[in-house]
């Protein structure tokens, strides 16, 4: 089954998809994510390179792609030398993302559609990327990266990871 123009994306609370929604201006979605830049292959250190990224991408009423705000909070290494409180990279980035979303007027939680967009910051690839299935009774999907959603047929907003 084909990718259609706008993919649906189901609003799910306390998932990956409790972040996403609709405010004054159009449709949002964000989220926290870890992430290695592309082509990044493990090795020692490997801690460093692991970055936790806030992620907000906005889009008009039809799900036309707008614009990206991304911020590196820090790397799975520094998360892993202070894990807990405010000042830790993962408590950072969530007040960084809260920050986002009460800029956003008028926000509601809730499903959104949006068309397939991409963009890459520090070597990270960020958006809805249309991937097409090698086997003959597959079919294509879209993939948010870097979270890993795959999104496919019936095209309902459920997401795989």
């Amino acid at each position: 089954m084909a990718v259609p123009q706008v993919i649906p994306i189901a609003y799910e609370p306390k998932h990956r998809t409790e972040t996403i929604g609709r405010y004054a201006d159009g449709q949002f979605l964000a989220s926290i994510t870890y992430a290695f830049p592309q082509g990044f292959r493990l090795d020692d250190g490997w801690e460093e390179h692991k970055r936790l990224y806030t992620v907000l991408h906005t889009f008009d009423a039809d799900g036309r792609y707008r614009e990206s705000e991304i911020w590196c909070a820090g790397t799975w290494a520094e998360q892993q030398r202070s894990p807990d409180g405010p000042d830790s990279v993962l408590g950072r980035a969530r007040a960084h993302l809260g920050k986002l979303l009460r800029s956003l007027p008028r926000r509601a939680y809730t499903g959104i559609a949006i068309r397939p967009f991409q963009l890459t910051v520090d070597g990270v690839l960020f958006g809805l990327v249309v991937r097409e299935d090698d086997e003959e009774d597959g079919g294509d999907w879209a993939e948010l990266y870097p979270d890993h959603l795959a999104f496919g047929a019936p095209w309902d907003g459920t997401y795989d990871t």
